[in-house]
């Protein structure tokens, strides 16, 4: 059956050809080309200047029977390269958990069309990057870029719970990180000073964009719990998309 419809997706009419297909579908053209087990030593998955996907998806494979990176292209449903990868340095403990991928590339575009919304920023394209994080979770890091390909900001989502864990160039760099060890601000005034100082529960005084950082940080996590809510919407488990 799972074949059955990998053939039909590399095999539609050239007018359908032309469709930019998603990342879960440029992994089951690789898990056709080479094998099924081939998902399960995904590296990274790139592409760029998506609108809203990219027109090529690079897949870095793990290919421990020839002690190296393969790198496969997917372009139009199809496999269009293939050949070692320029990568340099160890793949160990890189290799996405795919049973954990809930978030297909166009969730993860929502997620930060609505994180870039909400920050004002206004973007032309996104570069996508599916990866393990620190802690061998993986994560989708979205790149948005302006008509010139200037960057506008960046998106990390979790590509298992779709939370949004940081963002740069957007809400001043808050981070969730930020947000849940915020302390208390009390404001004090100096004996013999006019000018009123801000310092938090441990006396330390902050500075005078200390209370835009705030701000920040409260638009930050408004929109960080709208995309959780979102995500919701937008989960596609890969385990499910592949048996299918």
């Amino acid at each position: 059956m799972w074949k059955t419809l990998v053939a039909l997706l590399i095999s539609v009419t050239p007018a359908l050809a032309q469709e930019r297909v998603t990342a879960y579908d440029a992994l089951r053209v690789v898990g056709v080309h080479v094998n099924r087990d081939a998902v399960n030593h995904v590296v990274s998955v790139t592409g760029t200047k998506g609108d809203p996907q990219p027109e090529t998806w690079k897949i870095l494979l793990d290919d421990p029977a020839r002690g190296g990176i393969r790198e496969i292209q997917v372009r139009n449903g199809r496999v269009a390269s293939e050949r070692p990868s320029a990568m340099v340095g160890s793949s160990e403990g890189a290799t996405i958990k795919t049973s954990r991928l809930n978030l297909d590339s166009s969730g993860a575009f929502q997620v930060a069309s609505h994180i870039a919304e909400k920050s004002g920023a206004r973007f032309d394209s996104a570069n996508y990057t599916l990866r393990t994080d620190p802690h061998g979770d993986p994560i989708w890091i979205v790149t948005l870029q302006a008509v010139n390909g200037q960057p506008v900001g960046t998106i990390h989502i979790g590509a298992n719970r779709g939370n949004v864990t940081r963002t740069e160039g957007m809400f001043a760099g808050a981070t969730m990180q930020d947000v849940q060890t915020e302390r208390e601000v009390v404001p004090e005034r100096r004996h013999g000073e006019n000018e009123e100082q801000v310092s938090d529960e441990n006396g330390e005084e902050r500075g005078p964009l200390y209370g835009v950082r705030q701000r920040m940080r409260q638009y930050f996590q408004r929109a960080q719990d709208e995309a959780n809510g979102m995500f919701d919407r937008v989960k596609r488990s890969f385990t499910d998309f592949i048996n299918r």
